[in-house]
Parts: structure tokens; C-alpha cells; sequence
């Protein structure tokens, strides 16, 4: 009975742990397709994949995550929840009512009013109901210690909307101001929204309107403001600032901030363990997305989810990256597993933020990221560092190879033009040198994926290819065959293949997300703001 007793408790204490640990894992499995003898042998060059669905999300804002804002319906004490700051001029009259904020002057008058605090990695959206009269209306980033600050606004005379003004107003004077007319047919019967896409070094700014939204400009700020430097951007803070002439009024429908999934998705790739295999949690399997702002270093990295069994795909986070310097930093081309024996959630990605950087110094890098919170879900800040492997690489891919007891990684390495070659080490972060390649074929997206009982390298081409080759010694193989691929004889074919393998029970034992290089239009060159995603069936 003793002996009974101490084997019911070791069983419950070892349940006990389990669950913990499941816990502790943030309630995160890993899927793959393991290799073992009753799995075929598959060819991947044999597999067709075939395209199910399309999408892009341009700002779409179910996908929303939210920040702040001001919501007129919901204010009990205008001058508490959201107080004038800054200088003033004059006196402007206030009234909440119909689910609207009314400003009105009898003299000329401006001020300027908290909104929220400010993130420089976030989109800003004012709705304007109407304007009567003449003066602007717009958002600012303040500086709270000073008057510094940037802005964008709306210019209206006698009730018709002139143009947009950016400014950025520093040390007591303005020392940059852009103008950008009103588009034409652009239609003001409706309310207008003016957006505001910062990213950390520059701005976009669109209108929208009656289902109609264009980019009417852009501007880069990072030689007057740096708002990736920590100090500085918990200083700025995001407001409503309204300039009106005598008699004329403003009916504001609200301002709000958020995360957003920006204008196009790119360089799609799944999360993973560290073997590489997919994570599935919550029936989902997790993305990282490139959020695309305009060129480089605009964008920033997004974390998405899509059940595999449909395309509802999920705008879930940013991820930005701190090397320790009191920057944050918008790297993006990133791969990130969850390290099961750590506990930590690790990879790697690219350097691309020293493209922003005003001194010069700053060389493009691979860099180790970790973090001992899950950063896939809302706005999360994982470390970085180099790992030490010289060149202005791109897409890193990673796995622990079991066999080898070596970590390999995958890079679509700067060799004339961008080639596929693999690099190991005995450590995920540091201490790597060549084992294979590069490759002659122009390469990015490397992917290392198991189809069946082997691994096998994938990347996409310059030369409307998508191709295979053995892993880890890069022998061509072949190339993957897509039905409907996502491009066509006018756009690039440089895709990323992201070929993710599924257990039984769903609709096919293989699934792509890739994405396409079509631009938004009117973007300025060099224009990187591709694309939409496309969902790929595969069967052996």
C-alpha cells in the first residue's frame, strides 16, 4: 500500500511538472514533419503548389493595434483625460456633442491638446468631420521639456482644402517645411482622415476619404530628430494641434494611434523550434512579416498568425531591437525559434536599421536577437547583437542539426549580386565559418525545410525562379513548381518560398505563404513597399 501511495505521487508530481513546464513554454508546441522510416521519400521538385487565396492588407484597420487615442463619445472631463500643453494663442472654444469634438475661435487662435503618448513605430489617424472657415488642423509630436516638435496638417481657406504641410520645428524656429498640394479628384464630400506612418527616421502621410486613400508625401527627419533613441522618443508625445482664423471652426470625429500591418507584407517566414520545425499554438501556425513603410530603413518587423487550415491571417505584433546603444532599431528579415532547452526565444536577423543612421558608421549585419518574454503577440523589444560574420548579408535562415551537432545558418550572403550560402557553428549566436556555398543563381528568402525525411534549401530569383537544392552542401536540385505564381512579366520574381509541412488532418500536407513585388504607387524611388500574400496548396 506504502509502495502504491509513493507511485501515485510520483506520477501526480511528474503530471505537475508537465504542465508547468507546457505553461512556461507559453503554451507552445512544436510541429514537423519528424523524419522516421514510414514517412516517403519526396521529391520537392515533384511538388506543385497551387494557389488557394490572395490578400493585402493597406492599413486595414480590423487589424488594428491599438495605442491611444481621443474618442469624443467617451470624454467625461475634456480637460482632464486630454489638457491643452504648449504654448497657446488666443482662445479656442470647445464642445463635445453628436460624438464630435467642436473647436471654434470668434479671434485667431491655436493650441494644441494631449492626445496620447508617442511611438515612433506607430500609425497616427486624425477624422475630420468638417471645417468651416479658414486655418489648419493636424498632429503633432511634441517634445514635453521644450517646444521642439513635428507636424502634419490639414490647410483649408474659406472651407476648401489646400494642401498638407509637414514641419519640423526645432531650437525656436522651423527648420524643415514640405508642402503637398490637395490631389486632385480626391473627393471632400465625406469626412477626411489624414494619416500619419511614422517609422523612427521618416514619415508617410496619406488621405483618405469616401473609399478613396492615396500617399500624398513623404519626408525623412533622422538629421533633426532620431526618434529610434530611446531618451528622446519617451519625451515626445502624440497631440491634436489646430490653428484657426478668426470665426472659422473644426468638427473632430477623433484621433486614435496604433500598431498597423503598413501598406504591403514581405519576406514571410515561419517561427519555428529550433530544428526549424514550425511552431503551432492556439491551432495557428506564427509568421514573421516584414510591415512595409516606403524604403529602407522604413519598414519594420511584424508578427502575424494564420490557422493552416484557412487564410485568415492576423496582424499580432512589432517587434523592434535593442543592441544595447539607447537605440531601438527596425530591423526586419528575421527568423525567430523558440529554444526549448533555454526557455528563450531566439534568431536571427537583419541589420537593415543602419541604413538610417546619419554618421556613416554603421555597417548592415546579421544579428543574434533573444528574448525571455514571447514576443509574438502586441509591441515587444528583443536584445541584439553581431555574430560576427562580415558582409552585407541578408534573410537569415537557422536550425540545429541533431545529426551534426552544429548550428547551421542559411544566408542569402552580398556576393556581387545576393547568393544562397551556409555558414555553422557550435553556438546559435556567434562563431560561425563557411560550409557551403555561395551559389551562382541570385538568391533570397533561404529556407531550409524537411519535406519528407530529408532537409532541403529553397530560394527565390532574379531569374523567375524558384529553386531547390540539397542541404547542407548546396547542389542544385530543381525547382519548385508553382501554379498562378505571384508575379507576372511585369513585376520581380525575388519571392520568399516559405514552405511550411502539416501533420494529417489538414487540407494538404503542405501550404506556402509567399507575397509578390508589386509597389503602392506614388512612392518615391527607391520604393520597397511590396506586397500582398498568396496562400499555396501542395500535395506529394
Amino acid at each position: 500500500m506504502k509502495s502504491f501511495r509513493v507511485l501515485r505521487l510520483a506520477a501526480l508530481l511528474l503530471c505537475y511538472f508537465a504542465q508547468v513546464g507546457h505553461i512556461a513554454f507559453g503554451q507552445s508546441r512544436s510541429l514537423g514533419f519528424n523524419a522516421t522510416d514510414s514517412q516517403p521519400d519526396i521529391k520537392p521538385e515533384s511538388l506543385v503548389f497551387r494557389r488557394q487565396a490572395t490578400r493585402r492588407m493597406v492599413f486595414d484597420q480590423s487589424q488594428d493595434i491599438p495605442l491611444g487615442g481621443l474618442a469624443p463619445s467617451e470624454i467625461i472631463g475634456l480637460d482632464v483625460m486630454h489638457p491643452v500643453v504648449g504654448s497657446q494663442k488666443g482662445q479656442i472654444e470647445n464642445r463635445l456633442g453628436a460624438g464630435k469634438l467642436v473647436l471654434s475661435a470668434a479671434g485667431e487662435a491655436s493650441a494644441c491638446r494631449w492626445v496620447g503618448a508617442m511611438n515612433p513605430f506607430a500609425s497616427y489617424d486624425l477624422s475630420l468631420h468638417s471645417f468651416a472657415g479658414s486655418g489648419r488642423v493636424g498632429i503633432r509630436f511634441s517634445d514635453s521639456e521644450n517646444e521642439d516638435h513635428l507636424s502634419a496638417s490639414i490647410l483649408i481657406s474659406d472651407g476648401k482644402y489646400q494642401s498638407v504641410e509637414w514641419e519640423v520645428f526645432r531650437d525656436n524656429e522651423v527648420i524643415d517645411r514640405q508642402g503637398f498640394s490637395w490631389p486632385k479628384d480626391f473627393s471632400v464630400d465625406g469626412p477626411i482622415r489624414l494619416r500619419v506612418q511614422m517609422l523612427a527616421v521618416g514619415v508617410n502621410l496619406y488621405l483618405e476619404s469616401s473609399g478613396q486613400f492615396c500617399l500624398i508625401g513623404y519626408s525623412d527627419f533622422a538629421q533633426h530628430f532620431d526618434l529610434r533613441r530611446k531618451d528622446l522618443a519617451r519625451r515626445f508625445e502624440f497631440c491634436l494641434h489646430t490653428h484657426l482664423d478668426a470665426g472659422a471652426s473644426a468638427e473632430i470625429l477623433g484621433l486614435r494611434s496604433a500598431l498597423t500591418p503598413g501598406c504591403g507584407q514581405a519576406d514571410i517566414r515561419a517561427i519555428t523550434n529550433q530544428f526549424g520545425e514550425p511552431l503551432l499554438d492556439e491551432g495557428r501556425v506564427w509568421l514573421t512579416m516584414t510591415v512595409r513603410g516606403r524604403a529602407l530603413p522604413h519598414p519594420l518587423q511584424g508578427v502575424f498568425s494564420m490557422n493552416p487550415s484557412v487564410f485568415d491571417i492576423r496582424f499580432e505584433g512589432i517587434i523592434v531591437f535593442d543592441m544595447g546603444d539607447g537605440l531601438l532599431r527596425n530591423e526586419l528579415a528575421s527568423h525567430l525559434f523558440f529554444d526549448e532547452p533555454s526557455r528563450q526565444w531566439r534568431g536571427w536577423t537583419t541589420g537593415f536599421s543602419a541604413l538610417g543612421t546619419t554618421t556613416g558608421k554603421e555597417a548592415k549585419a546579421i544579428l543574434a536577437i533573444s528574448s525571455d518574454r514571447d514576443p509574438r503577440r502586441g509591441f515587444s523589444v528583443m536584445k541584439a547583437s553581431p555574430i560576427g560574420v562580415v558582409g552585407e548579408h541578408e534573410d537569415p535562415h537557422g536550425v540545429y542539426d541533431v545529426e551534426a551537432k552544429k548550428w547551421r545558418l542559411l544566408l542569402s550572403e552580398r556576393a556581387g549580386k545576393y547568393r544562397a550560402g551556409i555558414w555553422e557553428s557550435d553556438h546559435w549566436d556567434r562563431g560561425y565559418e563557411r560550409l557551403a556555398g555561395p551559389v551562382e543563381m541570385d538568391s533570397t528568402g533561404t529556407l531550409i525545410q524537411k519535406i519528407g525525411r530529408s532537409r532541403f534549401v529553397f530560394f527565390g530569383s532574379a531569374d523567375r525562379k524558384v529553386y531547390i537544392c540539397s542541404y547542407p552542401d548546396l547542389n542544385r536540385v530543381g525547382e519548385l513548381q508553382i501554379h498562378r505564381p505571384p508575379w507576372n512579366e511585369q513585376t520581380g520574381t525575388r519571392i520568399w518560398p516559405n514552405i511550411i509541412p502539416l501533420p494529417e488532418g489538414y487540407p494538404a500536407p503542405f501550404i506556402a505563404i509567399m507575397m509578390d513585388r508589386v509597389n503602392f504607387p506614388g512612392m518615391p524611388s527607391p520604393n520597397w513597399t511590396y506586397g500582398a500574400m498568396y496562400l499555396y496548396h501542395a500535395h506529394p
